[in-house]
């Protein structure tokens, strides 16, 4: 078997004081599942490490369960290996280096969207806030941050996201995990 380093991203732990998962327990609990050099991010839930075997979707199983388990409460998960990592980022359509990274971010999705699902939006309508839709992912530019984006409020209403897990990073997170999944 070929080890791979993977990022899983927990959405909505340690927001407001609910679903509170201290990093200091998620570190041992990964391990106990039999993972490696694990790492974690931040505290929004990113957590890195080293899996032989395995998919994504059945790591992502794996996790929710053992944090559901340890903690009491379901936690939606999304895990992506390094290469889709590294081409998320590759494939930004923003200029990402000329940007703030509080103004770039990337919402992961559990499953392929389609541009049918956001027709309804008219980006023109929230210039200079503008998005893309990627590879299981959308990019959104919100040059004052995300938590003044109008469009970005639109973005995230759960009817758009229906039938999705959908977590999102700003983009020094998204580089980050890049790099904490590098296997050079």
């Amino acid at each position: 078997m070929t080890t791979k380093r993977y990022a899983a991203l927990l959405r909505g732990i340690n927001v407001g004081g609910n679903k509170k998962v201290p990093m200091a327990q998620l570190r041992p609990l990964m391990e106990g599942l039999g993972y490696t050099d694990v790492r974690t991010y931040l505290q929004s839930g990113n957590v890195t490490f080293a899996a032989d075997g395995g998919d994504e979707a059945s790591l992502e199983r794996d996790v929710a369960a053992a944090v559901a388990a340890e903690f009491g409460f379901s936690v939606d998960v999304v895990v992506r290996d390094h290469a889709y990592l590294r081409a998320v980022m590759e494939a930004c359509p923003f200029p990402a280096a000329a940007l703030q990274g509080k103004q770039l971010h990337v919402t992961y999705f559990s499953a392929p969207v389609s541009t049918e699902r956001f027709a309804g939006i008219d980006p023109a309508a929230y210039a200079p806030e503008d998005f893309r839709l990627g590879d299981r992912a959308l990019y959104l530019y919100a040059p004052d941050g995300l938590g003044t984006s109008k469009l970005g409020a639109q973005l995230g209403r759960p009817a758009l996201n229906k039938g999705l897990i959908a977590t999102s990073r700003n983009w020094n997170t998204v580089v980050k995990l890049v790099e904490l999944t590098d296997e050079s």
